[in-house]
């Protein structure tokens, strides 16, 4: 029962916030206001796309902050530059060699690309993303077949390899009871189940307003940053 009304309030919470009568200073950006602020950089950059740090005041489609930025950090990894890095081992020939050593086939084999680590200001990487290998061959469940032992580091500003590491040998785990399809699953897949029914009579005992939820004693906000993940702040009453 309250995994089924956490799910409902998550619901109401991604369908009702999209117009809440009390704006929240820290209501996260609506898809208007982030289309507003490509327009508003896009009009003051045409050229150039700034090195900067912008502090933009919507309301008066304006910037008012233009600073150089002088602090430490790297831009989040984008699709292309993955896609790119993730490509690079089918081009290294010692990595070739590494699959074909262990007879694989090279077009059953699928790469991803990960960060690194953070390991602070003091040291000043470049940025550079680690790329691991599965196998597919004869499963669409690829992580359930890693290709152990190999490492390749890449570097994204110079799109290169970097490094390329072959520590041992291991045996890919069969295909054989991988697959998570429910096509592929034997029946019958469990006990059946008693039916469920859940009522609100009265109507519901939490209201959402914006990302505001309000639930007996419980009074937070609630919304999604695509840095931070998860913003709650509570102001519990107890």
């Amino acid at each position: 029962m309250a995994s089924v009304s956490k799910n409902l309030i998550f619901f109401l919470l991604s369908t009702l916030s999209i117009f809440p009568t009390h704006p929240h200073p820290l209501d996260p950006l609506t898809p208007a206001e982030f289309t507003k602020v490509q327009s508003i950089v896009n009009n003051s950059y045409p050229k150039t796309k700034p090195q900067r740090s912008l502090s933009l005041y919507l309301p008066g489609h304006k910037i008012v902050s233009d600073e150089v930025y002088g602090g430490y950090g790297y831009p989040v990894l984008t699709f292309d530059e993955q896609i790119a890095a993730n490509a690079m081992p089918f081009k290294y020939t010692p990595f070739l060699e590494s699959i074909r050593k262990r007879g694989l086939k090279v077009e059953e084999v699928v790469c991803s690309s990960f960060a690194i680590g953070w390991y602070g200001e003091q040291r000043r990487n470049r940025r550079v993303v680690r790329v691991l290998c599965n196998y597919l061959d004869g499963s669409v469940n690829l992580y359930m077949r890693p290709i152990e032992g190999i490492t390749v580091t890449v570097d994204l500003e110079e799109m290169k390899i970097l490094g390329f590491v072959d520590r041992s040998t291991v045996p890919v785990p069969k295909a054989d009871g991988t697959d998570y399809r429910e096509s592929s699953q034997e029946l019958p897949l469990g006990s059946l189940l008693k039916g469920i029914s859940i009522r609100q009579s009265d109507g519901p005992s939490f209201t959402i307003d914006g990302h505001t939820i309000r639930w007996d004693n419980w009074d937070f906000h609630l919304s999604f940053d695509a840095r931070a993940g998860p913003d709650y702040i509570p102001g519990i009453n107890i």
